[in-house]
């Protein structure tokens, strides 16, 4: 019978039948490792941002292929699982909200999962990984598999914090958008744009790996997966992440056609009103222009007192004016 998740979080009671007791290590001490490994006693392993000495020590202790370890100490690896018969090599992401313009926000981890031991290894601090350290320490677990639910549902759910942040910065720039369209407004946009590409990035093939790899864990010695509603839970939150990652690409896409469309009235709205000033001085460069080609005949002929000047010349002038302020009018350009 499926259960809620929070019922299934709560369900580690040893009166159940369970006694499983994981204990969770922060360094490597070889004499401990080797006491919990010849005990075939499980544990988990988390290193944070390990030294070439800490990789050489994990080689040296659990014999991990070099192309696992290889890929230990580099970083930027696609989301993978890879089966080395006895363990599985998972490289799987996070995310977290930035503290700086500069800052990733992804967080890549590694995991070495077998059924004696538990080993995740990243280079920067992960919050959600040390709570779930707290919360297992000397409780009592369902089984191995449930340990490692909890720690990549833990690592799915860092998502949703940065996509609810993503969702707010949307919100925020199409109102920009709307009022004052700025070049800083569509650097936000595009910013927002390439933190989604890079996180439908990682969460594209996560969520394939759980649709299809995931049961390569059950084939691994000592570790079954009795439950497969865990890992099903994992697979739904990285629909809906995917799914909201789409949706927010849409949503960036409408306010950069909004954007360009804004500025475009804009333009043009600035264009009309040139073209009115320019069409104003028009007929106004025509009677200046005809008055100068023969202001001396006018002098002489045409114009022989002052009332006349301001009837003719600056009357002129005017009239133009309020015609064409007229006709602009009848026309709705102003």
């Amino acid at each position: 019978m499926a259960h809620d998740k929070s019922e299934l979080l709560e369900a580690e009671d040893p009166s159940r039948g369970v006694n499983l007791r994981v204990p969770c290590f922060t360094r490597i001490d070889e004499e401990v490792i080797r006491e919990q490994l010849e005990r075939d006693h499980f544990f988990w392993l988390d290193l944070e941002d390990p030294s070439e000495e800490d990789v050489l020590a994990l080689g040296r202790i659990f014999h991990f292929h070099p192309l696992a370890l290889e890929d230990v100490r580099s970083l930027n690896q696609r989301p993978k699982l890879d089966d080395y018969t006895d363990h599985a090599f998972l490289v799987f992401y996070g995310a977290r909200g930035r503290e700086s313009e500069d800052e990733d926000l992804l967080r890549e981890v590694h995991l070495f999962v077998s059924g004696q031991f538990l080993i995740t290894i990243h280079r920067e601090p992960l919050p959600s990984l040390d709570e779930q350290r707290n919360k297992i320490e000397g409780r009592v677990m369902h089984s191995e598999q449930f340990l490692i639910y909890r720690v990549l549902d833990a690592l799915t759910d860092t998502f949703f914090p940065v996509l609810s942040s993503m969702d707010d910065d949307i919100d925020a720039a199409e109102d920009a958008v709307i009022e004052q369209p700025t070049d800083e407004v569509l650097h936000r946009i595009f910013a927002l744009k390439r933190d989604l590409v890079a996180m439908r990035k990682v969460v594209t093939p996560q969520r394939d790996i759980f649709a299809r790899s995931i049961d390569q864990l059950a084939e691994l010695p000592g570790l079954q997966l009795d439950e497969r509603d865990y890992f099903r839970d994992i697979y739904d939150h990285l629909i809906r992440i995917s799914d909201l990652i789409d949706s927010y690409r849409d949503l960036l896409s409408g306010a950069t056609d909004l954007y360009l469309s804004t500025v475009a009235n804009r333009q043009n709205e600035v264009m009309k009103q040139l073209a009115i000033v320019a069409t104003i001085f028009l007929p106004l460069t025509f009677i200046t222009g005809f008055f100068g080609q023969n202001f001396a005949w006018l002098v002489r002929y045409g114009i022989n007192s002052e009332a006349e000047f301001w009837i003719f010349g600056i009357g002129g002038l005017v009239l133009s004016c309020v015609a064409l302020a007229l006709w602009f009018r009848r026309k709705r350009w102003l």
